[in-house]
């Protein structure tokens, strides 16, 4: 049989070329300590080696890494939205109640309170910043950690990986988990579909597409990256960039008429004393957007440090918001991350807001470093409202207050 001659005029689909991600010098490891980060730094050195667990490949990557919003909360309550015009949710990190201490819970109670309360701003769901469970995200712990504190809070609950949920070894010399990196984390947001789960009768799982997802809303689209071990998007000395790429085309193909939110557990931004802002997730940003033809996310939201940070970034003269928010549980007041203290006030005290930093356009407008705390955020048609809540658990007065509020028209790019 003769071979089908190919049409004339027929034409090869062509593929964007792969991006390789650009990573700043790194230095050789230091065998005795960590260098001080000077005062002032929002953004810490990158780390020599960083960690980096591999998603085991009995997990297959879908096609499609999105999610629609209306298939996990109905067609009702996506009606619900649109006709009020906003949309309202709470996010957090860093939740995982291995202390037993109970905050997890407290702030989950005083978040049911919220979407009781006759109060217009009624959430709709709940996108946790990671570290669901400490400290290694094995799937016995999810019971305890998650479903417990969680099980009469009524909304759906979507979620992006910590460290903590991939890591598979906290120190060297410990002995390994039982199961796979992200195991725990695949089970319980990434299933096949919504189904009941051995850890909890009364909230089902998720069925999340992959450990980092685009959620498509009516006012938004949310981009949820997996930020692994160390605060990396990829295996940083190698030549294959994927989730970077993805992130690339997530970027370019948001839809311009909706608010741009970025999800990620470490933080380009953190004057903490321990961490630091991560410097391979603020590049992996701004080499996005460049490709992006210079589109910024609105709102970009992290965890992992245990405190609450506001910062307002300036880009080619537009301002935007970058949260740390990661005292949703795990630690308690007396461990939650201190910011650097000022050494021209012989280190007796942190910064004082509005307070800039050694970056250029970054500037520190508001935190929290004593109490535990969690974000409601509304989103309508050309602005976004922001409310952090903190919480008392030292026994008196329960219910959440506000601590900071934030309005941002993400339309003109004005902050107030």
């Amino acid at each position: 049989m003769a071979k089908e001659k190919k049409k004339s005029g027929s034409k090869k689909s062509k593929t964007a070329p792969a991006s390789k991600m650009k990573y700043r010098p790194r230095s050789a490891a230091n065998k005795n300590f960590k260098p001080q980060r000077p005062f002032g730094d929002a953004v810490a050195a990158p780390k020599p080696d960083p960690d980096f667990a591999l998603i085991p490949s009995s997990h297959k990557m879908p096609k499609d890494l999105s999610y629609d919003l209306q298939k996990a909360i109905g067609k009702q309550e996506i009606s619900r939205i649109t006709g009020a015009g906003k949309m309202v949710f709470h996010t957090v990190g860093d939740t995982g109640d291995v202390n037993g201490l109970g905050i997890t819970k407290d702030l989950a109670v005083q978040m049911e309170t919220q979407y009781k309360s006759t109060d217009p701003g009624r959430p709709s769901f709940f996108f946790h910043l990671g570290d669901v469970v400490y400290y290694n995200g094995v799937s016995t712990d999810y019971r305890d950690q998650f479903y417990d504190p969680y099980k009469t809070y009524p909304p759906v609950i979507f979620a992006i990986p910590g460290n903590h949920d991939g890591q598979v070894i906290i120190n060297k010399g410990d002995p390994p988990d039982p199961e796979p990196s992200l195991t725990g984390f695949f089970d319980n947001f990434c299933d096949n579909q919504r189904s009941k789960t051995q850890s909890s009768p009364y909230r089902y799982s998720m069925d999340q597409p992959w450990a980092y997802w685009v959620l498509n809303t009516p006012f938004a689209t949310i981009i949820g990256l997996y930020s692994n071990v160390d605060g990396t998007l990829d295996k940083w000395n190698d030549n294959a960039h994927p989730q970077f790429n993805w992130f690339i085309h997530q970027m370019q193909q948001a839809d311009k008429n909706k608010c741009l939110v970025l999800a990620v557990h470490h933080s380009p931004y953190s004057l903490d004393s321990e961490h630091g802002g991560y410097p391979d997730i603020l590049d992996a940003i701004d080499q996005a957007v460049a490709k992006a033809n210079g589109r910024y996310p609105d709102l970009v939201l992290s965890g992992h440090v245990h405190n609450y940070q506001r910062f307002h970034r300036l880009v080619s003269g537009k301002s935007y918001i970058h949260i740390v928010a990661g005292a949703g549980g795990y630690a308690s007041p007396k461990t939650m991350h201190k910011l650097q203290l000022n050494p021209q006030t012989n280190a007796k005290i942190s910064v004082n807001p509005p307070f800039q930093a050694n970056e250029a356009g970054v500037s520190l407008v508001s935190y929290n470093q004593d109490l535990p705390g969690f974000l409601r955020i509304s989103i309508d048609q050309r602005s976004i409202t922001g409310e952090y809540f903190i919480n008392d658990t030292t026994g008196g007065d329960q219910s959440a207050r506000a601590f900071d509020t934030f309005h941002f028209d993400y339309i003109k790019k004005i902050i107030s």
